[in-house]
């Protein structure tokens, strides 16, 4: 059974004020977490996702960026590059 709730914060959105536009709410995958996902089989790879992105359940995401790899520590993890050269990627 989800379990969500709803809170009442006072919270005004006008559309036709000026300023910045809220586009929805995300999150950040860095440092090889991502690949994580896959390690999951299936019910549960789709229960985490549901979780992360269905409406009123768990984190109700809009939208996920993932880190793009370059074979360095850049993060708390290493993703692998998806391209060294120029003629590594054939679409």
């Amino acid at each position: 059974q989800p379990y969500w709730f709803e809170c009442n914060l006072g919270l005004t959105l006008d559309g036709s004020a000026s300023g910045r536009v809220y586009d929805g709410h995300g999150a950040i995958s860095v440092g090889a977490t991502s690949r994580l996902l896959f390690d999951y089989p299936e019910p549960y790879r789709g229960q985490i996702l549901d979780y992360l992105f269905l409406p009123k359940l768990g984190a109700s995401l809009h939208m996920l960026k993932v880190e793009i790899g370059g074979d360095s520590q850049t993060g708390f993890g290493t993703e692998p590059s998806h391209k060294h050269h120029r003629s590594d990627l054939s679409c």
